[in-house]
């Protein structure tokens, strides 16, 4: 019961986290289009690099790219939340019900993973170079991130004893 209890804290721990992000990201929409902005546009990255061409100066890009974040943050949130309350209704439940109560967050730790992955570290970190910036760089968060949210999610993958634990 103890894993258990564990695994689904730390879903809603993460659910949590990501109520946070959007909330942040609808409420102070400006810091974090900046971000985004700042990032596409490369304006701070090592001057007279080759990488430039790549740059996307457009406005509306920028939004559409912000905009594609926080969507994929609110799926996640919901994913998580979801899956959450799934595993807290199936604690006392034996194995065969817990084990697919997972799903949802399993689901939602993944879109986590993929977003730190492929919009921070790979789009974000390497083509658009975020990693020469020393001001709009969010390489370290999220690999933070993502080192927290695989954890959780090898955490809660774990099998579950054919009893309850």
């Amino acid at each position: 019961m103890t894993m258990r209890a564990a695994k689904t804290a730390l879903v809603f721990g993460v659910a949590l986290f990501y109520t946070f992000v959007v909330f942040n990201n609808l409420t102070d929409y400006n810091s974090n289009y900046q971000f985004i902005r700042h990032v596409l546009v490369m304006d701070s990255t090592f001057s007279e690099n080759r990488g430039m061409w790549r740059a996307i100066t457009s406005p509306a890009l920028h939004t559409a790219f912000y905009f594609t974040i926080i969507a994929w943050e609110i799926a996640t949130m919901v994913l998580c939340w979801w899956g959450g309350i799934r595993l807290a209704r199936s604690l006392q439940q034996d194995a065969r019900v817990f084990r697919p109560a997972k799903n949802p967050a399993i689901a939602g730790l993944t879109l986590s993973l993929l977003m730190w992955l492929v919009a921070f570290l790979a789009v974000g970190g390497e083509w658009f170079l975020m990693w020469q910036s020393k001001t709009w760089n969010g390489q370290e968060a999220a690999f933070r991130m993502f080192t927290v949210v695989g954890i959780v999610l090898l955490f809660l993958v774990q099998p579950e004893d054919e009893g309850r634990t």
